[in-house]
């Protein structure tokens, strides 16, 4: 296999992108506590809560919470009853990402696409009315229990979705976070090739970039990637699966916590990552670090850039660079419990990449974690 590849084999066509998928509309992510967890991503990532939804708006169901930090959008919500879905999800999994949803023109023309190619349908076609107007949605299953829910906002003009009522922001400090730059799913051993012939099949994704296990290894473990993307380009999802290695991987790890596939981590883009990053820092959030003789060769190998090495070795920022250009990013430690999910924070200055020159520093990293917990 290659090291890396981009899939030239035929041209995008508009076959290829029949869903005509506008933007990821938001990440919601079934928790423990929502009024806890809307806390954390509002006073540690700077996420502006918009809108609540729960017993004062008429929902019996769950509590739940809208953030946003420029066009990323999180929701958050926990049950009020032990036997609600979102109870089993929660027990099972922890804190995790249950829906990825994507704004389309058609919620229904969506699943009626998607489910006619192979997928499994979560729920059809469901209108949902208010004051506001009709929010569409429809649903399919992916990786794991994660959902893919298509949303039609295009006859709803309210803050968010039915039974959902604006908030008063009571002071958010920004930390300059833009929008999703991706989603990566971890899947089973040998199972990274049927997720991607799934995005390609049912959704009309096309495989951008291939990491083997030569690529994303060390010494003790390594893992293979493969990178997909929507025909605008506006959607990318990199799915992983493990490579065998001497110990275990990080993909093994996260398995093991979470116990099904699963979103792995979530990188947000931001236009200033130095002070991203230290506003982030200053709020509380943990980053992994890797070893300072990173930093000794990284001039060297990456060139000139906009920004001071001093001041990214300082942070603990990455940075790796492509044939268009060069990118910076670095990673927090899991955000929940369970060694499970985390954050990427990235900054791209042309590079299409997604640090290929920074994997083996990366894992060295998130090795020497997985050891501290007892599983490496």
């Amino acid at each position: 296999m290659s090291t890396k590849e981009k899939d030239e084999s035929r041209p995008m066509t508009e076959e290829a992108d029949f869903l005509q998928i506008k933007s990821i509309n938001h990440v919601h992510f079934y928790v423990g506590n929502a009024k806890q967890a809307m806390y954390y991503w509002w006073k540690a990532f700077g996420f502006k809560p918009v809108a609540y939804s729960g017993l004062e708006t008429g929902n019996r169901e769950f509590a739940s919470y809208v953030l946003e930090s420029g066009n990323a959008r999180f929701v958050v919500s926990a049950p009020y009853s032990p036997s609600s879905p979102l109870a089993s999800h929660h027990m099972l999994h922890g804190d995790g990402v249950k829906v990825i949803a994507l704004e389309v023109e058609d919620a229904e023309k969506a699943w009626q696409a998607t489910t006619s190619r192979g997928a499994k349908s979560a729920w059809s076609l469901r209108e949902e009315r208010d004051d506001f107007g009709i929010y569409r949605t429809s649903a399919i299953y992916t990786y794991g229990e994660t959902l893919h829910v298509f949303v039609d906002r295009s006859n709803y003009k309210g803050v968010f979705a039915p039974t959902y009522r604006p908030i008063k922001d009571n002071g958010t400090q920004s930390a300059g976070l833009a929008a999703i730059d991706h989603i990566v799913g971890n899947v089973q051993l040998g199972k990274m090739n049927q997720w991607v012939n799934f995005y390609h099949q049912v959704l009309g994704f096309r495989q951008l970039m291939h990491f083997d296990d030569k690529d994303i290894s060390t010494e003790y473990s390594a893992l293979m990637s493969k990178v997909m993307q929507n025909g605008n380009g506006r959607v990318k999802f990199p799915i992983n699966e493990p490579a065998e290695g001497k110990r275990k991987s990080q993909i093994e790890e996260y398995l093991d916590y979470y116990l099904t596939p699963g979103a792995q981590h979530i990188a947000i883009i931001t236009g200033d990552i130095l002070d991203s990053v230290e506003q982030l820092r200053m709020n509380g959030v943990e980053f992994l670090r890797v070893p300072n003789a990173y930093y000794e060769t990284l001039p060297d190998r990456i060139g000139s850039i906009k920004e001071d090495y001093k001041d990214i070795q300082e942070l603990g920022i990455l940075v790796d660079k492509d044939d268009e250009g060069y990118l910076l990013q670095i990673f927090t430690k899991p955000i929940q419990d369970r060694p499970t999910m985390f954050i990427e924070i990235i900054q791209r200055h042309g590079a299409q990449g997604f640090g290929k020159g920074n994997f083996k520093a990366l894992f060295e990293s998130l090795e020497l974690e997985q050891e501290r917990r007892g599983n490496l």
